[in-house]
């Protein structure tokens, strides 16, 4: 196994370059939930779709009482299962999800497939902040790793501030601003020495 095979990039953003042939990707920022060595998962995190978080519910029979959430878009989080619902949150503080279906991130958030959050956001409870998605981004066995060598993303620790608190359309720049990257300097060539 390759050096590169042995990387986890769990708990972080990938930044797609410039010039990725993707349109999926094309100026996408993808928080990973899980990477190991079968594949890797991750949600698009600046892509917001046309459906507020009040349309979702409508959508699957739910009331909302979150005013807080209301407006707030669904994202596109992937090509993958589009058609079902990805919450990526914080954790609770005991570091136990009270939902049935949840990925904890080590050392970073949670991502919760099951209804039951859904439920805890409809009555007015549920985690504080909440990025919800339609579909997830996916790789398979050493594909990530593939597109990586390939200078296909940069790739940064998660900061859950570029995800809760920063305006959709300045999440691309503040997370290359975490690797102090300026976008005007990327190029769509990678440079061999």
């Amino acid at each position: 196994m390759s050096a590169l095979g042995r990387i986890n990039f769990t708990n972080q953003f990938l930044i797609a370059m410039p010039g990725v042939a993707d349109d999926s990707f094309a100026g996408s920022v993808v928080y990973l939930c899980e990477h190991t060595e079968r594949g890797a998962l991750g949600l698009v995190i600046n892509k917001p779709i046309d459906i507020t978080v009040s349309n979702l519910f409508e959508r699957v029979d739910m009331t909302l009482d979150r005013p807080d959430l209301a407006d707030t878009p669904v994202y596109y989080g992937g090509p993958v299962q589009t058609e079902r619902g990805f919450v990526l949150h914080d954790r609770q503080a005991d570091d136990h999800a009270p939902y049935t279906s949840s990925l904890s991130v080590p050392g970073g958030l949670a991502m919760t497939t099951s209804r039951d959050v859904l439920e805890a956001l409809s009555g007015g409870e549920g985690p504080k902040r909440v990025l919800i998605t339609l579909g997830y981004a996916g790789w398979g066995a050493g594909q990530l790793e593939d597109e990586m060598a390939r200078n296909g993303w940069l790739n940064v620790d998660a900061d859950p501030a570029v995800i809760f608190d920063t305006p959709v359309e300045q999440r691309y720049h503040r997370a290359l601003a975490l690797l102090g990257v300026d976008p005007a300097m990327l190029s769509q060539d990678a440079g061999h020495a």
